[in-house]
């Protein structure tokens, strides 16, 4: 792993994890807003909208508390600790991948691709249940391509011989 490819990751880890965590804390606002509102009110449409938006708001506090001590770890210690390893790296990625997959999915396949606010009376907060599920498909790509940013350090990182319990960034700076 070359020193510019290095530089490349020691900026582009925290503008990524850093986006994620935005988003997800925008989202994790959304959904428990909207839950508290469905929870007090009971106007849910159907008691499956209400299970989607508690898992979104699973995942994205799942991904602000565990992608915060990634960016954090990776801040302290690089290229000298196993939880910022490319391995590790790698699960919890994959991991948040899957959730995010399922949560944009999920939430999707509920409101059949998006609700149009301005030509339907039935959905109660249609503008916040939108919101969800577009930061959920943003969170999704965003989490995406950083598991592919990954993959690649991980393929470089074999070939150099550091393996995969490697750091993503060299031990020399």
């Amino acid at each position: 792993m070359g020193a510019g490819s290095d530089s490349t990751v020691r900026r582009a880890h925290p503008i990524l994890f850093g986006s994620i965590i935005l988003f997800s804390i925008i989202e994790m606002c959304i959904a428990a807003w909207l839950l508290s509102r469905y929870n007090t009110r009971h106007n849910y449409p159907f008691p499956s909208v209400r299970i989607r938006v508690r898992y979104i708001l699973f995942c994205s506090v799942w991904t602000i508390v565990v992608g915060t001590i990634f960016l954090v770890l990776f801040w302290v210690t690089a290229a000298g600790s196993i939880f910022t390893s490319v391995a590790a790296h790698f699960i919890f990625l994959f991991i948040t991948f899957v959730f995010w997959i399922a949560a944009a999915a999920a939430i999707t396949e509920t409101l059949g691709g998006g609700l149009s606010c301005s030509h339907q009376n039935f959905w109660a907060y249609c503008g916040q249940l939108n919101a969800i599920e577009g930061f959920a498909w943003m969170i999704w790509i965003l989490v995406f391509f950083t598991l592919i940013m990954v993959i690649i350090r991980g393929i470089a990182a074999a070939r150099s011989g550091g393996g995969y319990g490697g750091g993503l960034v060299s031990n020399t700076a």
